[in-house]
């Protein structure tokens, strides 16, 4: 008989998983971390499940090597030389590539679309950015690629840069030709690092884009738990070691990682590996034709657009990920969201044109109908007239670099009133959120352009974060002093 908590047998195959399922099967009384000792009787099933990685998926001096196997499996997976299973997202995974492939004041090719924990890994190291920026689909006003001359423009003025970071796909599900890219780094000699956080089940079915390695990059970080069955926070970081030195990724790794890692996130990430390597074509083959299903209904709503419709053919698009523009139908993104979370269904990302979900292996047709009925309810609630695209400041913002990211951070710093922050040098990161994409970094000059941008973003019901002052009535900028 299957083991209920191992549905799909994956234990023979996953050997976090299976220390983890022998832990929770013994009859175990704990004299070590995590201070709840398995007992449920003081707060509760919150912490139902919590097995830590030593002392209780492994014993706590690793005997039976199950992470490093889990590893290994990992790595040969994904065809890459070192794989690491992360308990701290992808967060954890953009600061280990970072400080692996770059030294104290390195100057690197970035995407402007980085998520905040790149640009926080550069602060970590002391990186100098040069940002490039992608384009921007003039119908629905969302990022498509980064073009490849850009990239070439950027390393031909900054010859010294010590690698391109990228991410791919984007948010919204657009991907650039990571190909022509790492092509373009490998001739400067350089290694191509991919944030591909948002495709974890890429490469693993014929119609879904191949993943960063399979297409020539030389890193790659994904998240496990945004489009896998996986626990919270669990991540995966590969690399290949002719441009990237293994001690130095495994070292960079570690000093970045916590000492007291989750075995049960760590268990739910061997578990979608296996789950992948076994059933991935299948199920993500059923996924592919309930979101065509999907798109189908969607096209059907007027005035509603689909980016993977309109999108320039040469990007290439996620297959299975669902960017809607609702500025035709008059409704708001922002007011699908609050009837979609008030009706059950709470979406990753809604700004006044875009809705985004996110759609997974553990989606069905069932979970599919009851997300399109809702969109239409909501926006026929909503309908009115159709208005202008405005592409959000996070697409579209023209950073202006004036220290580096490292430098702003341990620089004095002074709180002042927005009109004088003008011209001034920012100390904080700003960021609509989601999706958490940089306006403002320390190191740039606050732009009245970017200052507009943000205001027009909260105007239209975003939130704006990691800023200390979200009215940003004021802003943290650089003094002398």
């Amino acid at each position: 008989m299957t083991d209920a908590r191992d549905p799909k047998n994956l234990r023979q195959d996953a050997p976090l998983l299976d220390g983890w399922l022998d832990f929770r099967a013994a009859d175990v009384t704990p004299f070590g971390t995590p201070g709840h000792k398995q007992r449920l009787d003081l707060v509760g099933a919150v912490v139902d499940g919590d097995v830590p990685l030593y002392g209780g998926v492994d014993t706590i001096r690793q005997r039976a090597g199950a992470m490093a196997e889990a590893d290994r499996k990992l790595a040969k997976l994904w065809g890459a030389d070192w794989g690491r299973i992360s308990v701290g997202g992808s967060t954890h995974g953009n600061q280990t590539l970072v400080l692996a492939a770059c030294r104290p004041g390195d100057e690197v090719i970035v995407t402007r679309t980085l998520h905040r924990s790149l640009l926080l890994g550069m602060v970590l190291v002391g990186v100098k950015p040069v940002w490039v920026s992608p384009e921007v689909d003039p119908t629905t006003g969302l990022p498509t690629r980064v073009p490849v001359e850009r990239v070439e423009r950027a390393l031909a003025a900054h010859p010294a840069a010590k690698a391109v970071f990228l991410v791919e796909p984007t948010y919204v599900g657009t991907l650039s030709d990571i190909a022509a890219h790492a092509q373009v780094a490998h001739a400067h000699g350089i290694p191509l690092v991919v944030d591909q956080a948002w495709g974890a089940y890429f490469g693993f079915h014929p119609e879904i884009p191949q993943h960063a390695l399979q297409a020539g990059a030389d890193a790659m970080v994904t998240s496990a738990h945004k489009t896998l069955p996986a626990y919270t926070q669990s991540a995966l970081v590969f690399a290949r070691t002719e441009r990237l030195d293994r001690d130095r990724l495994e070292r960079a790794f570690e000093v970045t990682a916590t000492t007291s890692p989750s075995g049960t996130i760590a268990a739910s990430a061997d578990a979608a590996r296996a789950l992948l390597e076994q059933e991935g074509e299948r199920l993500l083959g059923n996924l592919v034709q309930i979101v065509d299903h999907a798109r189908d209904r969607l096209r059907k709503i007027p005035g509603l657009v689909l980016l993977g419709d309109v999108v320039d053919r040469s990007v290439i698009v996620d297959r299975v990920k669902l960017a809607i523009n609702v500025s035709g139908t008059g409704a708001t993104g922002l007011a699908i969201e609050d009837h979609m979370v008030a009706a059950g269904m709470p979406i990753e990302l809604a700004d006044r044109d875009t809705v985004v979900p996110i759609l997974s292996i553990n989606d069905d047709l069932a979970s599919i109908d009851r997300f399109v009925d809702g969109v239409t309810a909501a926006i026929e609630r909503g309908r009115s007239t159709s208005r202008a695209v405005l592409p959000s400041i996070s697409w579209t913002v023209n950073p202006q670099v004036v220290i580096s990211p490292r430098e702003a951070f341990f620089a004095p710093h002074a709180t002042v009133p927005v009109e004088k922050a003008i011209g001034m040098v920012s100390a904080e990161v700003v960021a609509p959120y989601p999706p958490g994409i940089p306006v403002l970094a320390p190191g740039e000059r606050i732009t009245r352009e970017a200052v507009e941008g943000l205001r027009q973003a909260m105007a239209d019901g975003t939130q704006v974060r990691y800023a200390a002052d979200r009215s940003l009535a004021t802003f943290q900028v650089v003094s002398e002093g």
